[in-house]
């Protein structure tokens, strides 16, 4: 369960993060109204709170968390932006997701 719960909490922190990111983008890049930008600000900041729920220290979590949104921003340029990722996008995404893991669920001796 404290994996899952994890893997929850990265999703979500994911989400905030790249679709706070893309308000406050819309915003300035596209001349979308102001509440696009405030709505991204407040969107952010609730990002900042997610990953404190994670099962591990600050470092790890942010570092292991970094994987998690490559993987993220490709699904969102795909889905919102049109932007299919290719073969080589794909393979570092792999090698990403594969740190992750390997940062957060492997076992570790007491």
């Amino acid at each position: 369960m404290v994996y899952l719960k994890s893997i929850f909490y990265f999703i979500l922190a994911g989400l905030l993060e790249i679709g706070g990111g893309y308000l406050v983008w819309i915003w300035l890049r596209d001349s979308k109204s102001w509440m696009y930008g405030l709505s991204g600000m407040v969107v952010l900041a609730l990002y900042g709170f997610i990953p404190t729920l994670q099962p591990a220290n600050f470092g790890r979590v942010y570092a292991a968390y970094g994987g998690v949104f490559i993987i993220l921003s490709m699904l969102w340029g795909w889905k919102v932006d049109g932007i299919k990722p290719d073969t080589y996008d794909l393979v570092g995404a792999l090698f990403a997701l594969i740190g992750v893991i390997i940062m957060m669920y492997w076992p570790r001796g007491g």
